[in-house]
């Protein structure tokens, strides 16, 4: 059974930095590809970063290209997402997702969801 666990959420000031964890276990780290999502209150739930397990190769929403990135190690069946130079509009549920498809910012093409950990960036 796929499950995915998110951990390492908080409360942080505008201009700091969190790394979040998704630890997947239920299947191998090698030819699925992970998402970071992100929901704030009110609003639809967004596509963070998008990682490609089978070739290594990432791609992420414009909201937060140069300050966030993801990484990811097999020995752990863990992938991280480093976010740096936090905002508050950063401030959101994040989540991770599996997919056996191609990366997407659909939310409908992930099958496996994490239970989502709170980040809230404020002074």
């Amino acid at each position: 059974q796929v499950q995915l666990v998110e951990s390492g959420g908080g409360l942080v000031q505008p201009g700091g930095s969190l790394r979040l964890s998704c630890v997947a276990s239920g299947f191998t780290l090698d030819t699925y590809v992970i998402a970071w999502f992100r929901q704030a209150p009110g609003k639809e739930r967004e596509g963070v970063s998008f990682l490609s397990l089978s070739d290594g190769k990432t791609s992420y929403g414009d909201s937060v290209k140069g300050r966030f990135t993801v990484s990811r190690d097999n020995g752990k069946n863990t992938i991280y997402l480093q976010m740096n130079m936090l905002k508050p509009e950063d401030t959101a549920v994040y989540y991770c997702a599996a997919s056996l498809g191609v990366p997407s910012s659909h939310r409908e093409r992930y099958t496996w969801w994490g239970q989502g950990t709170q980040v809230t960036v404020s002074s």
